[in-house]
């Protein structure tokens, strides 16, 4: 049997360069409709987090939260394996066939990818969130979990809120250039869980994520207005810019390309 070798950083920089070219050349309709599935299905393992820990609070307390972090690692294996395109995910492989590309930064192709994908993240898991709030959907405990885990975010102070989002940019980055280094989809599956549960363990902020958290908050009757939620939208994504493009994504290039120099 073949011993499986991992790549090194200059392979895995072309693999990201693959990727990249797949996800700028998208055409507007499909790349808004990949963007739309990725802001609906990852309400999927947000509505996990908040069955888990309303069943699971009342008896054992602060072991909910744990528990609810292990239910929504799900929501991050259904985007990866579906190769949905969520924001921030979406940074380390495009911003890879830029630096690659002769001539060009590719900067609209760039801005068309990532404010195309916020947009349709958004209105997505959104509209998705109405559909839970159902009364009837969610079982007894559920919509209070939610709406308690939406005024602890809203309530922060803004610098918490933008230094967790650096963090939660980081690691979601980190997750999209990982997964240019496995080939299973085993591995893949075990990437995306990782990073959603400790994701959701910190819990870090990625605006999507975060902002429909509490967007389920005001629709519970959470004590949060339209000004809480755009604040919110604002500062986590300024986060997770710095988080994804400065820490993970700007430093895996730099190293490519020292390593190519000194060839």
């Amino acid at each position: 049997m073949g011993v499986s070798v991992a790549p090194n950083p200059t392979d895995i920089f072309d693999r990201a360069v693959d990727e990249g070219e797949r996800r700028l050349t998208q055409s507007t309709l499909e790349l808004a409709a990949t963007s739309f599935i990725a802001g609906f299905t990852i309400v999927f393992g947000i509505a996990a987090l908040g069955v888990v820990d309303g069943l699971v609070q009342p008896r054992f307390g602060d072991v909910a939260h744990i528990a609810g972090a292990l239910a929504f690692g799900v929501g991050v294996v259904f985007l990866v394996v579906g190769r949905t395109e969520l924001f921030n995910e979406n940074f380390v492989a495009p911003a890879a066939k830029a630096v690659d590309q002769d001539g060009s930064w590719m900067l609209r192709s760039l801005g068309r990818l990532w404010t195309v994908t916020l947009v349709f993240n958004l209105i997505g898991g959104f509209l998705f969130a109405f559909v839970f709030a159902v009364d009837g959907v969610l079982p007894s405990g559920s919509a209070h979990a939610l709406a308690q885990t939406a005024e602890g975010i809203v309530h922060r102070p803004i610098k918490g809120m933008f230094a967790s989002a650096i963090v939660g940019g980081a690691l979601v980055s980190l997750l999209s250039y990982l997964l240019e280094a496995v080939n299973s989809v085993r591995s893949r599956i075990t990437l995306a869980y990782i990073v959603g549960f400790l994701l959701a363990l910190g819990p870090f902020d990625h605006v999507i994520v975060t902002a429909v958290h509490v967007f389920f908050g005001f629709l519970f009757d959470a004590a949060i207005g339209y000004g809480a939620l755009f604040e919110t939208v604002v500062v986590a994504t300024a986060g997770n810019i710095v988080g994804g493009l400065g820490l993970v994504t700007f430093t895996h290039v730099a190293q490519v390309r020292g390593a190519r120099k000194s060839e």
